[in-house]
Formats: C-alpha cells, structure tokens, sequence
C-alpha cells in the first residue's frame, strides 16, 4: 500500500478497471480486518469464560469447559486439549493429525 501507480499509459476503460479492481481490494481487506478483529473478540470471551469456570472446583472434571454437558465414560468421554490443557467433549475438539493431539474449538480457531 502507499505506492502511487502511473496510469497514463492506460485507456479510460482500462483505468476505470483497474480502479474498480483496488477499490474491491480494498473493501476486502477491511471486511477481512473486520471478521479477525470478531474473532479475536470470541476467542477472547471463551478465554474469559474458561478461567471463570475452571476455578469452581472440579467443573472440568465433571464436564466440557466449552460446551458444559456432562463428561461419561463412553459416550462422551473427556480429552485434554494439547494447548490449553482443559478438558473437552468429543463435540468441542479435533484431532490435530500433524500434532498427533487433541485440540478444543477455541485454540484450533486460534491456531
């Protein structure tokens, strides 16, 4: 950005094009801006809401720091999250095959 383009050689068409083109660049990278910055929020607020929960004691043992349904043996058993090492459901994690580990929802989103 901040470099000036000489135009001059170019037809009105072609410089109305390239205009129109910069300008959709440019809306782009603001809606871009934008959906990191709401991002960046959520992840912020689930942070916030992770370390309120965590200090109740025991609730991540009992159930999903994400999600909060209740952990059981089979059906939904609890998996550490490589990264942020609380517990998680099977509906709030993925398996990172590079790492070969478990990650929650919000530290794969960050990642």
């Amino acid at each position: 950005m901040g470099r000036k383009m000489d135009l001059s050689g170019l037809t009105d068409s072609e410089a109305e094009h390239v205009l129109q083109v910069v300008q959709r660049d440019m809306r782009l990278r603001k809606k871009e801006e934008e959906r990191l910055s709401e991002l960046k929020q959520e992840l912020d607020e689930e942070g916030s809401r992770c370390r309120l929960l965590s200090r109740q004691s025991c609730f991540n043992q009992r159930c999903c720091i994400r999600c909060c349904s209740p952990f059981t043996f089979l059906l939904n058993p609890k998996r550490q999250c490589r990264d942020c090492r609380y517990n998680v459901c099977k509906a709030c994690r993925v398996y990172n095959k590079r790492d070969k580990a478990w990650l929650c929802s919000a530290c794969q989103k960050s990642r």
